[in-house]
């Protein structure tokens, strides 16, 4: 049985399900490594692909009350982190839409150089 690829948006260094090595995201759609989860560090990311979202919660965080959603692998189902749908803070309103992953249960591992077509 191989790896996964139920969509994919490239890039040099991957991240991915630490579980079962789907892929999930790139080091380009990073946005800070400087957050807390509940397993340690975590990540936040612009755009996170082959994942599922649980109902929305509210959750007082750290830096405030935020609604968010529990993101789990599309593959496995492993949770991975959570996605940001509302911050009540007017400086927290960055987060909104972003997802954060939790540095334990992902792996980063090297992609591929994209290259255009060469012309003939």
């Amino acid at each position: 049985m191989g790896r996964t690829f139920l969509e994919h948006i490239g890039g040099i260094r991957l991240f991915s399900c630490a579980s079962c090595d789907t892929f999930l995201t790139n080091r380009a759609e990073l946005i800070s490594t400087r957050f807390t989860g509940a397993t340690g560090r975590a990540f936040l990311f612009t755009k996170v692909v082959n994942i599922t979202c649980s109902e929305v919660q509210d959750r007082v965080m750290l830096t405030g009350r935020h609604m968010v959603r529990d993101v789990s692998c599309k593959n496995c189902d492993a949770k991975l982190g959570w996605i940001y749908e509302y911050a009540t803070e007017e400086n927290q309103r960055y987060k909104e839409g972003r997802v954060i992953l939790e540095r334990a249960l992902i792996t980063e591992s090297d992609g591929f150089e994209e290259r255009g077509l060469e012309e003939n």
